[in-house]
């Protein structure tokens, strides 16, 4: 979305005055220009929607299993974007010291070990008990973070209705707790982290169009995108730094 927003921007740059005259003049340019402004509304809309429903679903401070989501690895070591993530779930357990901490993610294309267990090591080198905390490295989408970690969550005794806190980054907690719900899971919070500043824009522009996507087809595995999954799965390389 970055790239094509920053092409759509030097196009109009370049052609801005036959642009703007079709736009004005002709019948077909006032019918797309008004498209065009209605798309661009209703996506900033999406945006902001996105920017502030991280937040409305804070945890109780009762919750008994902390789920940390992956968000990609630079060779064995968390990303930016998920250290932000590993950081606020950390200080969380740290507070709530009998919670369980699953950290959920597989291993991908460019990545040496799985984010699950890069994830794990990450918070007992910052202090957590590794009898604490417990890593899932099967799951590849945040559907698979929660049916996964569900099953782990099982075998120590837990289940649907255990109160449950998500830790991801703010723009990715609404559609995150609409995974979590649909796992089964009808006790979960989310605990929002920031996002580092370099992938605030394409993160946020991405996640919207996620959104829309989510609600269209309830799901991230089926569609016309969920073939381009292991194609856009390098953005890690440009943004997840």
């Amino acid at each position: 979305m970055v790239w094509i927003l920053a092409a759509a921007v030097t196009c109009y740059a370049i052609w801005q005055k036959p642009l703007h005259a079709w736009f004005h003049t002709s019948g077909a340019g006032r019918i797309t220009g008004w498209l065009v402004l209605l798309v661009g509304i209703l996506y900033a809309l999406l945006v902001a929607f996105v920017a502030v429903s991280g937040y409305s679903n804070p945890p109780t401070g009762q919750e008994k299993v902390v789920i940390v989501l992956g968000a990609g690895l630079r060779k064995d070591k968390p990303s930016t974007l998920l250290r932000y993530r590993l950081d606020k779930a950390y200080a969380y357990a740290a507070a709530h010291p009998d919670v369980l901490v699953i950290t959920s993610g597989g291993q991908g294309r460019d990545e040496w070990v799985p984010e699950g267990q890069a994830m794990r090591d990450y918070l007992i080198a910052k202090g957590l008990d590794p009898e604490q905390v417990v890593a899932e490295n099967a799951s590849t989408s945040t559907e698979e973070n929660f049916a996964f970690s569900l099953e782990i969550m099982r075998q120590y005794g837990y289940d649907t209705s255990t109160p449950v806190v998500y830790v991801s980054n703010a723009f990715h907690c609404y559609r995150a707790g609409c995974y979590a719900r649909m796992a089964g899971l009808t006790a979960a919070t989310s605990l929002p982290a920031a996002t580092p500043w370099r992938s605030v824009l394409p993160c946020y522009l991405r996640e919207a169009l996620a959104l829309a996507y989510y609600w269209v087809f309830k799901t991230s595995a089926s569609g016309p995108m969920h073939a381009m999954v292991g194609f856009l799965d390098l953005n890690k390389r440009f943004f997840y730094k």
